[in-house]
């Protein structure tokens, strides 16, 4: 009687295994979301301004659903653009990400790139998020250059490492970029100093949202700070929330809207649209962009 009811329980388990790893590999991973929230950060008697947050969209060819609901998000007319990396997974993935963010080309823009924007993934066990030292490893290049031609062509503003203002919504936005700190590409100190008094709204964008990158950035008084990289932990537990985050942002902040500690600067974590081709499973963490409406403070 023992071994039959140890039996039934480790087939149950076995079970129920099975059909989780099924729902987030074929239902959530494709259960893409939209996001909204209201960023107190502008003067008060400023209009409200739109910003549409894309991240992590790690396209390979063939993923037609994701390139049809993000190319769908320019019905939302958004005021700006702001795409913070992790774009490609497969050499052949410009013109997915292309078909995806065409529609969207025509508003103004900015962008950073992540680490798989420049190389490929390789397939990695996936306990080793838990080490703090785990070591990066390349894997095939891509075609990053072809991908920043799309981007400046159109109008948008390259933050890798860089500082520009734009015009959006009516107003003068200061804006400041780093290339991915993930992979140690970023150098604050090119692009460092006081928001300009003149600016209307000041921006910060990193792919990882590494704490030393988001505390320059807050101490030169950057409104919004935006970021992804987390994929919101990917795999969560109900009620518990991220496990890792894969940088050194704390759990708690794996995703969503936050107010930097020690500033007034407010951090927004996307939990991004894609997944590492070599675990394309999501749970309790659906794949996502964000619609910022900025309001008076």
């Amino acid at each position: 009687m023992r071994k039959r009811t140890l039996f039934r329980l480790a087939t149950a388990t076995a079970a129920l295994g099975a059909a989780t790893l099924a729902y987030a590999s074929l239902v959530e991973r494709n259960m893409f979301t939209l996001r909204r929230y209201d960023v107190p950060v502008l003067p008060a008697d400023a209009e409200p301004l739109r910003i549409l947050h894309i991240s992590d969209l790690h396209m390979t060819p063939d993923q037609e659903r994701k390139q049809r609901w993000v190319a769908s998000l320019a019905a939302l007319d958004p005021d700006l653009v702001v795409v913070t990396g992790d774009n490609m997974a497969h050499p052949e993935a410009v013109p997915g990400v292309l078909r995806a963010l065409q529609p969207l080309l025509d508003l103004p823009g900015a962008f950073v790139f992540g680490s798989n924007d420049y190389t490929g993934p390789v397939w990695k066990n996936p306990f080793t998020y838990f080490l703090p030292d785990r070591g990066y490893v390349d894997g095939v290049a891509l075609p990053y250059e072809d991908l920043r031609s799309v981007f400046t062509g159109a109008g948008w503003a390259d933050l890798n490492n860089a500082r520009t203002t734009v015009k959006a919504g009516g107003r003068l936005v200061e804006l400041v970029g780093v290339d991915d700190p993930h992979i140690e590409r970023d150098d604050y100190s090119l692009v460092a100093g006081a928001v300009s008094e003149e600016a209307g709204l000041s921006l910060g964008l990193t792919h990882s949202p590494e704490p030393r990158v988001l505390d320059e950035m807050a101490a030169d008084g950057f409104d919004l700070l935006l970021a992804g990289h987390t994929h919101g932990g990917q795999v969560c537990v109900p009620g518990v929330g991220a496990l890792v985050t894969n940088c050194g942002l704390p759990r708690t902040m794996a995703k969503g809207l936050h107010r930097w500690p020690g500033s007034d600067s407010w951090l927004h974590v996307s939990a991004g649209l894609g997944t590492h081709p070599t675990a394309p499973i999501r749970f309790a963490c659906p794949p996502e962009a964000s619609i910022l409406t900025l309001i008076p403070r």
